[in-house]
């Protein structure tokens, strides 16, 4: 990925740094061929490039990204809180409610997503009724368990949680096709994020796409795809676990598409670093304001991406499921 970014670098020298389009001509195939390939990783580096030419445009002119994308229909944001079982921390069921009760106290946090996956249905399913319990009728619970459960299992469990109202399952089995298997047995929403959006309208699930930018090659391909859910009636939200530059594009693209609509997700609270100046975002009132400085509204804190970079080079990419304490070892869920 470092080496096509680089690449790209060398063919986007002399272009026209507001000329998206046809710096996007230089540096990728026509999206077919992406595609057809079925590598991801070229509109991936250029998904990063092009969010940094959509800052530079907003600053060149003196606006804010979402005033280029047509004006905001709302000043904030909504983001989920997490919660999972983490070592040393919220070990089982009543710890993983008592934090999700002490990020309603701290923070005025009603909205909560996380991954209850232990390889055990009977933990699941013991959680999800004293979180609701604990939290009340009222706040959102969503979950995701990464693919993990076979139909038969997912079956058993959405059965046994349909009653405590959860909002949302991300990826509760592998495949749309299972999920839409899964469907006749639950009224649970479902979203993935796996943005083959001909095949969610096709088998009639998942109800939501969730993913980054970068991932559907940047900011103007992420406007035409959620227009395309849009126009599909599915829903879309963002994704998780990303630095501050790409969370400010989410703030200013949710911000201008009123078919974002449900809470995106965040780890703002268990991220380890950021690279922009204040950063991390945080959520106070289940919301985040958006920028109204011009471009993404933030700035590089080169103090931070220094440091940053210089773990890049001493340890390589960070790998969420690597787990220090037990070398040899991945974790079943990939947070820092």
């Amino acid at each position: 990925m470092l080496a096509t970014v680089r690449r790209m670098g060398e063919l986007l020298e002399g272009m026209d740094p507001l000329d998206i389009a046809e710096c996007e001509r230089r540096c990728l195939p026509p999206w077919q061929i992406v595609q057809n390939t079925d590598d991801a990783s070229v509109a991936k580096a250029f998904g990063a490039i092009e969010i940094g030419l959509w800052d530079l445009r907003g600053k060149a002119w003196g606006q804010p990204l979402h005033l280029l994308l047509g004006g905001k229909v709302r000043d904030a944001v909504p983001f989920t809180e997490y919660f999972a079982f983490r070592e040393g921390r919220e070990t089982g069921p009543e710890a993983v409610a008592e934090h999700c009760l002490a990020m309603r106290e701290a923070h005025g946090s009603t909205l909560f997503e996380g991954k209850l996956i232990q390889g055990d249905p009977l933990l699941e399913i013991r959680t999800v009724k004293l979180l609701r319990r604990a939290l009340g009728p009222e706040p959102t619970i969503r979950l995701d368990s990464n693919m993990q459960w076979s139909l038969p299992t997912a079956i058993r469990i959405l059965r046994e949680i349909e009653p405590y109202d959860v909002r949302n399952y991300e990826d509760p089995v592998a495949t749309f096709e299972e999920m839409a298997a899964l469907r006749r047995h639950s009224s649970i929403r479902f979203s993935s994020h796996v943005p083959d959006l001909r095949r969610a309208v096709a088998l009639g699930t998942p109800d939501a796409i969730v993913v980054n930018f970068a991932v559907l090659g940047g900011i103007g391909r992420a406007v035409r795809f959620i227009g395309a859910c849009e126009a599909m009636g599915v829903d879309f939200w963002c994704y998780s676990g990303d630095a501050g530059v790409c969370t400010a594009a989410y703030l200013h693209v949710s911000a201008a598409m009123p078919w974002i609509r449900e809470p995106s997700q965040s780890l703002f609270r268990w991220q380890l670093g950021d690279v922009i100046e204040g950063g991390p975002f945080r959520q106070k009132n289940d919301v985040v304001q958006v920028p109204d400085g011009p471009g993404l509204g933030v700035c590089l804190d080169h103090e931070a991406l220094a440091c940053w970079h210089r773990h890049f080079v001493d340890h390589g990419p960070l790998d969420h499921f690597h787990d220090p304490a037990a070398p040899g070892r991945m974790r079943r869920l990939p947070l820092g």
